[in-house]
């Protein structure tokens, strides 16, 4: 009977224990812990880690988001922080906590802010609870054995309600040089008056739960199977239940990102014609089937499907002449692999007008990109090029834009392509081919390019950021097509800018998180952007030659321009017809010629 009576104090010692231990594994790290790791996002959508920063004599995470107004007036301060204190092995990094700011909103903001350090994502607000950080824009500073040293504002000028003139102490600077001379920080905690980080509401709200077959189809139907389709690059195909519910997690970090559908241009510049970027309420839905535990429902009448295969079907049509490769590449396992560039074996006996190509490899799951240009007796270069094939892309289809432009490929030429395969792990064979689709209607105007490209790359080595700039003059009024962008696995980010005489620089297009792996092109819808003759084109990119690039195969160098992958290249088109132009050439479907026009005697008397 004594030991039943100890039972109710025991099982009240034991709750007692449980709430402890877990209030302790819940409270925030005190001043002098060890951080055992840290986990974010960078720009580029990949999940990076503490560790991947480096050996460093400080870090600096300064919490963020796009709408806290002691953010955006903070950020100057830390701008000069970090070139304080960076060349002293002081790394710094913006950790954004915004729950309506994207990876893209993230890459935009340091373009903007014109600033060279870190901006990562905390989607999960891991890193926050991590170092126990409640407020933006708080701060926390590791020394080199990643022990928490300093906890809080940046200094005391700042408050939601006002400012001092000075601030009257500067933490940050304070507690960053106490570690630096390798003294305890002589302030380790300090107040932050700041906006109030917000956690997440549960994905699975009010309101009714989405199902499979009545509001999942009709988005993947809309917006992912021309690509997650068998036989293609994508890497799992989505046209059933059972697709999508394996692949669900995949598919709600990725909509969560924003990662998917591919899509790199900042929305507050621009309107784009093949923007596939879902909607707010596509996210919404499709984020809360997954959390809602993937019900399928009531299967329709009309299943998921894609028209036709797409690996079986010309996007373009039926092409009017189709070229081949003469031979079958084989792409090795693994390793490096450097580019092919191949001629294609036809010769275009006369002047070509074309409507739309289609570059179309038979094993595109080893394609990383292919550029195509037309080459002729004087060669090929920049100005030659025409188009590209990246995965996720569109081809080149001029009739999209419905006022008459084809592109001419000169007589005497010949198409040559610039292929960069990506190994698959194991041995394939690739090879590709050429569709050409000519005009069925008069030829109003030509599709014309500029190429703006400085040549002269000189990155410097370590640089997170480093900016580089080149400008072209119109010579002509024009109507603008479209815009693309090339770099190397360096290349940060790419803006577009219209400098007309008497007018503020305008934006055309911002490319915030630009991704090797997804060369898009930017198709601008026609007629909505005139640009006069005199315009100044600029296009500024920067480039991230720094140990925190993944992709950076020597951060120790300073990187040329090359062709190569280890190289770098500037390549900003921007594609274009002459608004005065009108052609009116009539085109033989048959062979792309211009047709004669016959006039008879009489008429000519």
């Amino acid at each position: 009977m004594a030991s039943i009576r100890r039972w109710p104090t025991l099982l009240l010692i034991m709750v007692v224990g449980v709430f402890l231990h877990d209030a302790a594994q819940a409270a925030p790290p005190a001043i002098g812990d060890k951080i055992a790791d840290l986990r974010f996002k960078d720009i580029r959508s990949l999940p990076r880690s503490l560790a991947d920063l480096g050996a460093k004599q400080a870090y600096v995470f300064v919490f963020t988001t796009t709408s806290c107004p002691l953010v955006r007036r903070s950020i100057p301060k830390l701008i000069d922080l970090d070139r304080q204190y960076s060349s002293k092995d002081v790394q710094l990094v913006a950790v954004n906590v915004g729950l309506e700011d994207t990876i893209r909103d993230r890459a935009a903001r340091a373009i903007e802010l014109s600033a060279g350090f870190s901006f990562v994502k905390d989607t999960d607000l891991s890193c926050a609870r991590a170092l126990g950080v409640t407020r933006t824009p708080e701060v926390v500073v590791l020394n080199s054995e990643r022990k928490l040293v300093y906890r809080g504002r940046i200094d005391d000028q700042l408050r939601l309600g006002g400012a001092r003139p000075e601030p009257t102490r500067r933490d940050l600077e304070i507690a960053i040089q106490d570690v630096l001379e390798n003294r305890p920080v002589s302030v380790i905690e300090t107040p932050v008056d700041g906006c109030l980080i917000e956690s997440p509401e549960s994905e699975v709200a009010n309101g009714p739960i989405p199902t499979f077959h009545q509001d999942v189809v009709p988005i993947l139907q809309r917006r992912c199977v021309n690509c997650h389709t068998e036989g293609t690059a994508a890497p799992f195909a989505l046209q059933s239940f059972a697709d999508a519910a394996s692949h669900a997690e995949t598919i709600a970090e990725a909509v969560i990102d924003q990662r998917m559908p591919p899509w790199f241009a900042n929305p507050k510049y621009g309107t784009f014609q093949n923007d596939p970027s879902l909607t707010r309420s596509e996210r919404e839905t499709l984020v809360k089937w997954v959390r809602s535990g993937r019900p399928e429902g009531e299967p329709q009448a009309e299943p998921l499907k894609v028209e036709e295969a797409v690996a079986k079907r010309w996007r373009i049509g039926e092409p009017d002449v189709v070229i081949t490769m003469l031979q079958e590449h084989t792409v090795q396992a693994t390793g490096f692999v450097p580019y092919h560039h191949v001629l294609l074996p036809h010769l275009f006996l006369g002047d070509t007008w074309v409507e739309a190509i289609e570059i179309r490899p038979d094993n595109p799951g080893v394609v990383h990109h292919c550029n195509m240009a037309y080459a002729t007796s004087k060669g090929a270069g920049e100005e030659t090029f025409i188009t590209g094939h990246v995965p996720g892309g569109q081809p080149m289809d001029l009739g999209r834009f419905d006022n008459g432009v084809a592109f001419l490929i000169p007589k005497l030429a010949v198409l040559g392509l610039q292929i960069h395969y990506t190994p698959s792990g194991k041995e394939e064979t690739c090879r590709i081919s050429v569709g050409l689709r000519f005009p069925r209607r008069p030829v109003k105007k030509q599709l014309r390019q500029v190429l703006i490209d400085p040549r002269r790359i000189a990155i410097p080595p370590g640089n997170g950021a480093f900016a580089i700039e080149a400008q072209k003059r119109l010579d002509r009024d024009v109507t603008l097509l479209g815009m693309f962008s090339h770099m190397h696995v360096r290349g940060k980010d790419m803006s577009f800018y219209a400098n007309i005489p008497g007018q503020a620089r305008e934006t055309l297009l911002q490319i915030s998180n630009y991704n090797f792996d997804w060369q898009l092109a930017y198709e601008v819808e026609p007629g909505k952007k005139r640009l006069p003759k005199g315009t100044e084109l600029q296009v500024v990119a920067h480039y991230d030659n720094s140990a925190f690039n993944p992709y950076n195969p020597d951060s120790k160098r300073t990187v040329p321009w090359g062709q190569q992958t280890y190289d770098e290249m500037f390549n900003g088109f921007v594609f274009f017809v002459d608004e005065n132009e009108n052609l009116d050439v009539t085109v033989d479907p048959k062979t792309g010629y211009p047709k004669k026009v016959r006039v008879d005697r009489e008429s000519r008397d």
